[in-house]
């Protein structure tokens, strides 16, 4: 069967089509009151334009689609304002009441940090490379103030979301250090005289 579409219409109520034209020997008698209404619908829908009515359903279709599309667009910008509202340009506030002593620490953080003091060894590559501050939760300083360190997490197969992170120019005698036990959700100072 041919599909509808307003490109084939215009065809399918020609004369000259198989669906349309008459076929020998079923040619209705005059008399037959089915036959003359259907032979009434034939000549209206020969009548009507078949461009209008592609050009209604075609108008009615991109009328959707638009709606559609509109009612995405509205919902994706509601999802991006609170994000857009967030201010980057603050200086976070660092909790001095969240200050953790170096002997509170885990045992695997207080090797951690001996080690930053001496410089290594570090068990992982990552270890001492350059930390983003992407989140923007800590103090914000010049990209390479900060470098991170992984804290193990016994009976994790992988790093673990454990970590240092120390500021500072010199690596080994850092001005600052944090901890975070959720991967960078939240920092604690450290305070190594505690």
């Amino acid at each position: 069967m041919v599909p509808r579409t307003p490109r084939t219409l215009p065809r399918m109520l020609s004369q000259d089509h198989p669906l349309v034209a008459p076929q020998p020997g079923l040619a209705p008698q005059d008399g037959d009151a089915a036959s003359k209404q259907a032979q009434a619908s034939l000549r209206s829908a020969r009548s009507s334009s078949p461009s209008s009515r592609g050009s209604r359903l075609w108008s009615a279709l991109t009328a959707s689609v638009a709606s559609i599309l509109g009612a995405t667009v509205l919902a994706s910008s509601l999802l991006v304002q609170p994000a857009q509202a967030r201010r980057f340009d603050a200086e976070p506030a660092v909790r001095t009441d969240a200050v953790v002593g170096l002997s509170s620490l885990p045992a695997q953080a207080q090797d951690v940090y001996r080690r930053i003091l001496s410089g290594g060894p570090f068990r992982y590559d990552k270890d001492g490379t350059v930390f983003g501050n992407r989140e923007r939760i800590l103090p914000r300083e010049p990209r390479g103030f900060y470098r991170e360190y992984t804290v193990p997490t016994p009976g994790e197969r992988d790093r673990g979301a454990r970590r240092i992170v120390c500021g500072g120019k010199d690596t080994r005698q850092p001005e600052t250090c944090f901890y975070t036990q959720d991967h960078y959700q939240s920092f604690r100072p450290i305070d190594p005289r505690r």
